[in-house]
């Protein structure tokens, strides 16, 4: 067998360009970038609506502790924008006022808000304060000729239209909820758009719609070739053809196939300027698109400012405390998304710590790269985490550190199923490595 053409080089290619040492992963392109990709894009919050339809049970206290650690995780960056709120409920009106007396001091998320999109529903956000209100606007042939009665398309169109003209008549600027629009056809959805438009050529440029492209079910799908109605990137561009800047275009994606962070990147690069969804995820059955996740590719893309993620393990926390923690796997904020167990990644982060890291975790995220040790951890997966609560490496050749491995494994050949952790070798440790110091 000949030896394969590779030179060896003086020094490593770890691409820094791409995997900055100070930053997230970054894009570049291998050609120009996508025609339609927005100069800037930005996410918007559901937490107090979604996120409360999913479970999450928010007091007035609560939803407030969410906002204010929105805008700390925004702060200046703009990177997120609003969040919008139930009407319905004495507690829920409650976080919207609290919302908008803490914007109108500074707070940088605008609070918007949620009704059906009905004349009635219209009167009753008039006098909030708002400035902007979504409407639900139900799209798809599931929706339109079962929902109503006697039901049809036309019925549909009516309705939404009469709810657009009362919320415009009353000041505020609609954002028109197209629900199921990925199973909803284009004879509904287009037309529907244009009369929006239309209807809105009468009014003031601050009040001009915006439209929300819901990937309600989590069917789309982020292929460009693939047909209507499951191409996210072909409805933004339906859309931006009838002239409709990509600034005035929203995804709303939910995770029910596992394709919400994907298609939420497919939307941006085919036009669309903003997501909305959830910081952690929370919303209904899979939850929504997990905002910190699509934060993080959009600013490798350089189309947002730098939003500082070390808050979201706050959140992570009020969660936990309200009995809605997030998975132990969940990316980048569960409790193991930063943990190893084997002994090969241990010994890889002894020796080079961004061998096993996909950017500066504790610098980015506020998190620590962790270790609980396993009988797979080896003597590499006991110094790391000794080194990790102390600052001290003891060589693999200590005696005192081989006859706590030793007796480590022999707990697990005896039958031990559980991890070691930090406390359980603490006491040893300590006095292991107070002969270096």
């Amino acid at each position: 067998m000949s030896a394969p053409s590779i030179l060896d080089v003086p020094t490593p290619n770890l691409f820094p360009a791409v995997f900055p040492a100070a930053a997230f992963p970054q894009v570049q392109w291998s050609g120009p970038p996508p025609a339609q990709l927005p100069a800037r894009a930005w996410v918007n919050e559901t937490t107090h609506r979604d996120g409360q339809q999913g479970g999450l049970p928010l007091t007035p206290e609560a939803g407030l502790a969410i906002y204010d650690l929105m805008g700390r995780f925004t702060g200046k960056s703009g990177a997120l924008q609003q969040a919008e709120f139930f009407v319905y409920r004495s507690a829920d009106r409650a976080m919207l006022e609290g919302a908008l007396a803490r914007w109108r001091s500074g707070h940088p998320v605008e609070p918007t808000t949620w009704i059906r999109a009905t004349r009635q529903d219209a009167a009753l956000v008039a006098g909030l304060g708002v400035r902007e209100t979504g409407m639900l606007a139900s799209a798809s042939d599931y929706h339109t000729f079962y929902k109503f009665r006697p039901g049809g398309r036309a019925q549909a169109a009516r309705t939404y239209l009469d709810a657009v003209q009362a919320v415009m008549d009353a000041g505020l600027r609609p954002r028109v909820h197209l629900e199921d629009a990925t199973r909803a056809p284009r004879e509904f959805v287009l037309p529907l758009v244009e009369a929006v438009q239309a209807l809105a050529a009468a009014y003031p440029e601050s009040q001009a719609p915006r439209i929300r492209v819901c990937d309600t079910l989590g069917v789309g799908l982020p292929l460009e070739g693939a047909a209507w109605p499951r191409s996210v990137p072909r409805l933004i561009g339906e859309l931006l053809a009838l002239g409709l800047p990509g600034e005035r275009l929203e995804f709303h994606p939910h995770n029910d196939t596992h394709l919400v962070v994907a298609n939420s990147l497919a939307a941006v690069l085919a036009g669309c300027a903003a997501v909305n969804g959830t910081l952690l995820g929370k919303g209904e059955r899979t939850g929504n698109a997990p905002l910190e996740g699509v934060l993080l590719h959009l600013a490798g893309l350089g189309l947002t400012g730098d939003a500082d993620f070390t808050v979201l393990g706050e959140l992570a926390g009020l969660y936990e405390r309200l009995g809605q923690g997030v998975p132990a796997t969940y990316p980048l904020f569960g409790r193991d998304a930063h943990r190893t167990r084997a002994g090969i990644h241990a010994d890889g982060l002894n020796k080079f710590w961004p061998m096993y890291a996909p950017f500066n975790v504790p610098a980015l995220l506020g998190r620590p790269l962790e270790l609980s040790l396993t009988r797979d951890s080896g003597l590499a997966g006991l110094i790391f985490l000794i080194k990790s609560h102390t600052g001290l490496e003891l060589p693999k050749s200590h005696p005192g550190l081989q006859a706590l491995h030793a007796h480590l494994s022999a707990e697990f050949d005896a039958g031990r199923q559980t991890a070691v952790e930090w406390e359980e070798v603490a006491e040893r440790a300590l006095v292991l490595t107070a002969e270096l110091a």
